[in-house]
């Protein structure tokens, strides 16, 4: 064999090793970014991604992902920092105006002791029902800023729990209440019973946030309907909300703009248990009717 050409396969065999071990280090760097990079995204730490690779495209790669992972650490810390300094300004507003909304009580409870006109009992009346609401909403307030912290902050114990029952006991627990509004639920649960591994209180707490918003805001029609695949939907008219605004229902400090009456906080507590408990929460408006399907 032509001593030339030998050299050359030797060459061109020694350069396929270099391509095959380069390659294989280079899939096995990708494989170590693969793998720690979700981790290291997800948990709370101040690692970083490493490789055993030399390649300078993929140090380049690596140094790039490690710059954002860090600029993403950064942004995730001002942003509980925000979230927190938040929740002490809206715990010191609640205490701040708890003060004067005492007072103010004080006063109407006196001037209902007067001799007073139908139109000043008219004006008075209104004055005591707004009194009320933001009394109302300040405790809401204090409350909301509260059950976050809590809820962000503890990981719930969970159990074995029947779905129909917990419901069924809440229900009854709002009969009162539905029967001083005139609201005569239609109530329609499947007998087969559905069990999840969920945590009771919050499931109950579900339930009374969605309860009370119907209890305070519905202008009658209210239905409950449960069926075998454990989905809850609450039906209830409001002429207060559209389908645009249906759509930011669970946010924080959602509010109706331009409507007589707020939905309040209560649902935005809801959604964070349902998700904690593995479940979803959506919400639709149809026809005059809010729509609420829960599913644990």
């Amino acid at each position: 064999m032509n001593i030339g050409l030998l050299l050359i396969i030797i060459l061109l065999s020694f350069i396929c090793i270099l391509l095959i071990v380069k390659l294989y280090l280079l899939k096995k760097a990708i494989k170590e970014i693969e793998k720690s990079f979700p981790s290291i995204l997800n948990e709370d730490t101040n690692n970083l991604i490493t490789i055993s690779s030399s390649d300078k495209d993929i140090k380049s790669l690596t140094i790039n992902l490690n710059n954002n992972l860090m600029n993403l650490r950064k942004q995730k810390l001002q942003y509980q920092n925000g979230n927190q300094e938040l929740k002490k300004i809206i715990t010191n507003i609640s205490h701040d105006l708890r003060t004067p909304l005492t007072a103010l009580k004080g006063y109407i409870d006196l001037i209902n002791q007067e001799e007073l006109s139908s139109n000043q009992k008219k004006y008075l009346k209104i004055i005591q029902k707004k009194s009320d609401e933001l009394t109302e909403l300040t405790g809401q307030l204090f409350e909301f800023s509260k059950t976050m912290d809590n809820i962000e902050m503890v990981n719930i114990k969970k159990e074995e729990c029947c779905i129909n029952e917990i419901l069924e006991e809440t229900l009854v627990n709002f009969y009162s209440i539905f029967k001083g509004k005139n609201i005569t639920p239609t109530i329609s649960i499947c007998n087969k019973k559905i069990y999840r591994k969920v945590n009771k209180t919050s499931i109950i707490r579900i339930f009374e946030n969605i309860l009370s918003n119907v209890a305070k805001y519905s202008n009658g029609d209210f239905k409950i309907i449960m069926n075998e695949d454990g989905v809850i939907t609450f039906s209830n008219k409001s002429t207060s909300l559209d389908a645009t605004t249906v759509q930011k229902i669970f946010d924080r400090y959602f509010s109706v703009e331009n409507a007589k009456e707020s939905t309040g906080i209560g649902l935005s507590i809801a959604k964070k248990l349902v998700e904690l408990n593995g479940g979803n929460i959506k919400a639709k408006y149809n026809k005059g009717y809010l729509i609420i399907k829960v599913k644990i």
